[in-house]
C-alpha cells in the first residue's frame, strides 16, 4: 500500500515508495488536557454527582465529638496567642442587630450554593475555554477539604465547651445552617476545618475579578468573600483560622489546575479553538 510504479530508461518498472503523512492526531492524555467546549448534560450530571458524593463523604466522617472539642479549644488558644480571638465579640455585636443577623443566617445558608452555581453557569456560557480548568480548581479544592474533615474534626465556636458564643440560628429561629436546629442530624457538625464557605466564595470572587469586564462587578467579586468571612464568624460557625484552611485548600485546587492545563485557568483562551479537520490519508495510486 502507498507504492507506485515508474518506468526507468531501461524500460523496467520499479516500485517507488511514497511517504505516508504522519499521524498528527494528539495523544489521549494531550486531548484530556486540551480545553474543549463543555457539554451541558455532562456538566449538570457531574456537578450533581460530585456534590452528592461530597455530602455523603463529609457526613459519613465519624463525628468525633471529644477530639473536635479539644481541637476547638486548641484553635481558640492559638488565636488568643496571635491576638485575633475576636470572634466572640463579633458574634455578640452582630447578634444585637436582629435584622442584620437574620440576614446573615440566610446568607450563610443560601449564597454559598447560589453564587457558586451562578459563576459556573456564567463560565459555561461566556468562557468555555476556561470553564474546565476553573471547574477543576473548584473540585480539587473541595476534594482536599474532605481530607481535612476526616483528619481534623473541629467543633464550630457555637458548640465549644465553656464558650459564650450565640448560636444565631437557634436564637432567632431561622433556617441558616445545616448544622443547627432541625437540620443538624443531616450534617456532620464537627466538619468546620477547613471552611468551604471561604474556599468557594474566594473561588467565585477571584473568578469574577479576573474575568468580568464591568468594573463594579469586579469590585463585587472581591467583596463577596470578604462579606462571607464576616458572616461565618458573626454566626459562630467558624473561627478565623478555618478561613485560612479554606484559602490553603483553594491554593491547592489552583495548583492542580495549573499543573494539568499548563497555565492558570484565567490565562487560558476565552473561547475553545475550532477542532482542526483531520488530514485524509493519501490513497495509493491506481495502477495504469
Amino acid at each position: 500500500m502507498g507504492d507506485s510504479t515508474v518506468t526507468t530508461l531501461e524500460g523496467r518498472e520499479e516500485a517507488v515508495s511514497q511517504p505516508v503523512a504522519a499521524d498528527t492526531r494528539p495523544g489521549f492524555l494531550r486531548r484530556l488536557r486540551t480545553p474543549r467546549r463543555p457539554r451541558l448534560w455532562f456538566e449538570i450530571l457531574l456537578i450533581a454527582v460530585s456534590y452528592w458524593t461530597y455530602s455523603l463523604i463529609r457526613n459519613a466522617v465519624p463525628e468525633q465529638r471529644a477530639e473536635a472539642l479539644r481541637n476547638a479549644d486548641w484553635i481558640w488558644r492559638v488565636e488568643h496567642d496571635l491576638g485575633i480571638a475576636v470572634e466572640e465579640s463579633v458574634n455578640h455585636a452582630v447578634n444585637s442587630v436582629t435584622w442584620l443577623i437574620v440576614g446573615m443566617n440566610y446568607y450563610y445558608a443560601t449564597l454559598h450554593f447560589v453564587v457558586t452555581l451562578g459563576v459556573l453557569v456564567w463560565l459555561f456560557r461566556s468562557h468555555p475555554g476556561r470553564y474546565a480548568a476553573t471547574r477543576m480548581a473548584l473540585f480539587a479544592t473541595t476534594g482536599v477539604a474532605l481530607v481535612g474533615y476526616y483528619l481534623y474534626p473541629l467543633a464550630p465556636p457555637r458548640l465549644m465547651n465553656g464558650g459564650d458564643f450565640i448560636d444565631t440560628v437557634m436564637v432567632h429561629q431561622t433556617w441558616g445552617s445545616m448544622a443547627s436546629g432541625d437540620l443538624k442530624n443531616m450534617s456532620n457538625q464537627y466538619a468546620a476545618m477547613p471552611s468551604m464557605h471561604i474556599g468557594w466564595s474566594l473561588w467565585c470572587g477571584l473568578t469574577i475579578f479576573a474575568l468580568a469586564s464591568v468594573p463594579w462587578v469586579r469590585v463585587l467579586g472581591l467583596l463577596y468573600p470578604t462579606a462571607t468571612l464576616v458572616v461565618i464568624v458573626a454566626t459562630a460557625n467558624h473561627f478565623w483560622l478555618d478561613a485560612v484552611g479554606g484559602i490553603l485548600c483553594l491554593t491547592f485546587g489552583f495548583t492542580v489546575a495549573r499543573l494539568w492545563y499548563g497555565a492558570l485557568p484565567y490565562r487560558l483562551p476565552q473561547l475553545v479553538p475550532a477542532v482542526a479537520l483531520k488530514q485524509p490519508r493519501p490513497q495509493p495510486a491506481s495502477p495504469r
